[in-house]
This record gives C-alpha cells, sequence and structure tokens, in this order.
C-alpha cells in the first residue's frame, strides 16, 4: 500500500489503523486537546470531528498545538515526498533541512531557489500551512528535544547545537511546543533514554536515525565498503555488526561520524516492520553543525525514503518482483557531501584515494584511519585545471554545475553533460547519488516507465541481484 494519500478520510483510517507507515507522511492533531501526533500513536484514537490533519509539524505547531509527549511526532523520518519532488517546495525543503534558513536566512534561501523571499513564503505556507522559518524552528525544536532527551550536554550548549540564536529563544520554543522546560523535559525522559557518561564534546553525541519499514542495512554497507577511499572514510567489524565511519567538511567546522549496521531490520516483512533506527555518533569541532551532519547521514544512508510505496510499484514488475521479495526495504543510498561524490564518480576509487593524499586537508587530530578531509572543489581546480576532471571541479567551484540539496536537477545534468569527458553514466550516477533522484535511469538499460518514479531502486535491486555491476 503506498503512503502517498491526500483525503482525509483514508488519513482518518490509518490513524484508526495506527499505521506506522504513514509516520511524517502526515500528522493530525486533536482540537479537544491541543496536541498533535503521528498516524501510530498508541492513545485512544479521537472523534473524527475533533481531528485535523497536517503536512508538517510546523503546520500543527503553529496551529497552536503542542507535540505529544507519548508519541513524540517530531521524531519520525522526513516525508519521501521531499526526496522525489523537484518543484521548488521539494527543493525548498531539502535545504531547510540542511540547516540553509539558520544558516542564510530566508533571503539566502530564495535566492537558492532562484524565487523572491515573498514567493517562497507563499509557496510553502500556501501547500504546507507553514512559511520557511516556522519549518526551520520546528526541526530546532526536534533536535534540541532530542539532545535534551538522550545525552548529558549542558542545556546552553545544546541550545546553540540545535542552531537557536539565543538561550532565550530555545526557551521559549520549548514550552510552547513541549509545554515544558528544558530540564523538565529531561527529568521526564524515559528510563534508559539518555546515554550517560557519553553525550559529551569530547566523546561524541550519539544519536538514533529513525527509519520507516523494512532496511537492508547489509546492501547499503556492502556497497559503502566497496567504495571507500582511504583516508576519508573506512568500514570495520564483521558483517552484520560492521560501522562506517568518515570525515565530513562543514559550514561552521569539521566532524567526525559514524553509523553501526543493525542486524534483523532487514527480514522483516514490509507489511509488518513500523521501522527502526541505526545508530550514530557525531564528533563535530562546531556544535551548530549537528542538524547538518545528521541531515546528510540521513541522505547518505536513505533514511527518509518510502520502502511501502518503492516495494509496491517495482514488486508488481515480473521482472523485479522476486528481488524486492528477497530484499523488502532496499535502499538507494545518497551522498554525504555532494561535490565529493561528483569528482569520485568521474575519477574512480584510485584517482579519489590519489586526490585525498595530495590534496586533502589533514585532520588536527587523525582518528584511526581517518586522517583527511576531501579536498574541495576550489583546490583541485586550481591544482589540476587540465582534463575533464578540472572542468568538473572549476565548475563546481564557480557555480557552474550546483549539486546542493536544493539544486535544479534538470538544470544540473544538463550542466554536466555539457563538460567535456563526462558520460551519461557518470552523469546518471551523479544524479541519483549527489542529488537523490529516486528516478535516476542509467543509459543502456531500458527501465521501463512503469517503474517510475522509482528507478534508482530498481537499479539497486539489479546490482544486489548481480544483473547489474558497479564500476
Amino acid at each position: 500500500m503506498s503512503t502517498q494519500v491526500t483525503d482525509e478520510d483514508t488519513r482518518y483510517e490509518a490513524v484508526r489503523s495506527r499505521d506506522a507507515r504513514f509516520d511524517g507522511v502526515f500528522f493530525f492533531a486533536v482540537e479537544t486537546t491541543g496536541i498533535y501526533c503521528r498516524p501510530s500513536c498508541p492513545a485512544v484514537t479521537p472523534k473524527r470531528a475533533n481531528v485535523r490533519f497536517f503536512a508538517t509539524a510546523a503546520a500543527a505547531q503553529g496551529s497552536g498545538f503542542r507535540a505529544c509527549r507519548r508519541c513524540r511526532p517530531d521524531a519520525v523520518p522526513g516525508s519521501a515526498e521531499w526526496d522525489v519532488r523537484a518543484d521548488v517546495v521539494g527543493r525548498a525543503m531539502r535545504l531547510i533541512a540542511d540547516g540553509v534558513v539558520d544558516r542564510e536566512g530566508v533571503a539566502g534561501l530564495a535566492a537558492r531557489l532562484g524565487y523572491s523571499a515573498r514567493q517562497v513564503q507563499r509557496q510553502l505556507t500556501a501547500e504546507l500551512g507553514a512559511g520557511p522559518v516556522a519549518l526551520a524552528r520546528a526541526r530546532r525544536a526536534h533536535t534540541a528535544r532530542l539532545l535534551v532527551q538522550t545525552t548529558e550536554l549542558p542545556i546552553t550548549e545544546i541550545a546553540f547545537a540545535s542552531g537557536f540564536a539565543s538561550v532565550r529563544q530555545f526557551n521559549d520554543t520549548i514550552r510552547a511546543i513541549y509545554a515544558s522546560t528544558p530540564s523538565r523535559l529531561r527529568a521526564t525522559a524515559p528510563r534508559g533514554g539518555r546515554t550517560r557518561g557519553t553525550g559529551t564534546p569530547g566523546a561524541g553525541i550519539p544519536l538514533r536515525l529513525a527509519h520507516r519499514g523494512p532496511y537492508q542495512a547489509g546492501f547499503v554497507f556492502d556497497r559503502l565498503a566497496h567504495e571507500a577511499v582511504p583516508g576519508i572514510e573506512e568500514v570495520s567489524g564483521p558483517p552484520g555488526a560492521r560501522t562506517y565511519r568518515r570525515t565530513l567538511r562543514l559550514p561552521y567546522g569539521t566532524g567526525i561520524v559514524a553509523v553501526g549496521e543493525r542486524p534483523g531490520t532487514a527480514r522483516s516483512a514490509a507489511g509488518a516492520h513500523p521501522g527502526g533506527w541505526l545508530d550514530a555518533r557525531l564528533h563535530l569541532t562546531d556544535p551548530r553543525d549537528l542538524t547538518t551532519a545528521v541531515q546528510r547521514l540521513r541522505r547518505l544512508f536513505d533514511l527518509d525514503a518510502d520502502p511501502y510505496a518503492v516495494d509496491e510499484r517495482l514488486g508488481a514488475d515480473p521482472r523485479l518482483a522476486p528481488l524486492v521479495a528477497a530484499r523488502p526495504g532496499l535502499r538507494s543510498p545518497g551522498a554525504a557531501d555532494p561535490e565529493e561524490l561528483a569528482v569520485r564518480a568521474l575519477a574512480g576509487p584510485a584517482e579519489a584515494e590519489r586526490l585525498v593524499r595530495r590534496y586533502g586537508k589533514a585532520l588536527d587530530a587523525p582518528c584511526g584511519g581517518l586522517t583527511h578531509l576531501f579536498p574541495e572543489p576550489a583546490v583541485l581546480a586550481e591544482a589540476e585545471p587540465g582534463g575533464p576532471l578540472g572542468a568538473l571541479t572549476t565548475a563546481l567551484a564557480d557555480g557552474a554545475v550546483r549539486l546542493d540539496p536544493g539544486a535544479d536537477r534538470d538544470a544540473a545534468q544538463d550542466a554536466l553533460l555539457a563538460l567535456p569527458g563526462v558520460d551519461a553514466r557518470t552523469v546518471a550516477e551523479i544524479r541519483a547519488r549527489a542529488l537523490g533522484d529516486p528516478d535516476a535511469a542509467p543509459p543502456g538499460l531500458g527501465l521501463p516507465d512503469t517503474w517510475r518514479p522509482w528507478r534508482s531502486y530498481a537499479v539497486n535491486h539489479l546490482r544486489a541481484a548481480g544483473e547489474w555491476e558497479l564500476r
């Protein structure tokens, strides 16, 4: 059953049946209590006449509803709709999730989208019931609550790590959304929910990265291990219990992140698996990078995907049906750094390793096999301006090719194809991974239109089955 629903009667049926597949797709609020929830909330189902539906948590908050303390609706995976959609609303949502509004304001968001601030405000409010400031505020509040209830980080540090401009703004937002103070939220957190003694800057910030439905962790970790570039990435541990670690260049500083493979999430039937999480730990030189780092990991591991919609469409095809049945919830890995992914897709693994050794910035404190950051396009363009790689890095450095979360995918593809030495297969890989397009189709496969809009996932099923090779 697809989770793309629009009519309110269908949404109410999802609430009545406590269907976790719809968590994050929409939210419902109860007018008699002033509370908003996720569809799977275990509380008594309210009367239909008292229920209102919202596309985002921000819209529910903007209408005066507080987050349910029982189901914690702000902690659900993001809606897959924002990854699928290529229009201005979808692009805006991806940029807001990456923290652009926090760093550059609404004017910066609008400039990246090529619209006026008023146009962006109007379009988001008309469709989602909330403007960019409210959407960013809701994300900051969720990050703050998560850190308050799951770490021992000081409250003041959490305020700035979450993206708030001041402690007062942080306190006011927490009171408005959760009807509580930060201290009370921490005191009432479920026992065992907080990682004592490890939520300090020196030991990193432990987090759970939620996903909906079954998750084929083995395929994703196999792929990351196959592609890992020494110095910036490493995968360690036995299959089923591996850890992926890498370095990140972030807006305010640098980071080292680690994500653990969780066994058992791949075997549950799609209709009976409400979701789960991957355990992560983040070491950041500047805590303000937390939201951006988390969002980049979510894109890399494709954690906001809708596996039910994907499996429903692809599983109806005779060729793919046995592959989908064997691997329900297969994901399409993205990229932690889109520009890095583009360079690696063109250069290949051996050349990427050489670039890291020669031009990558060394970490102040190496951590195991992680010693460098991947070199920035501007550095590579100046150091080696010739050939296809020089053309690509120059285009990335001067903005002729944009691969940020709000980039226009078609425009980026056209710009890439115009570069010398960049072939269609490389561009398809960049479109699927760096731009997160769920419907990218490599040339030569002849993928049918009936697989749309999930052809990137179909390609990964073919890869997992050995019918399409990695380069």
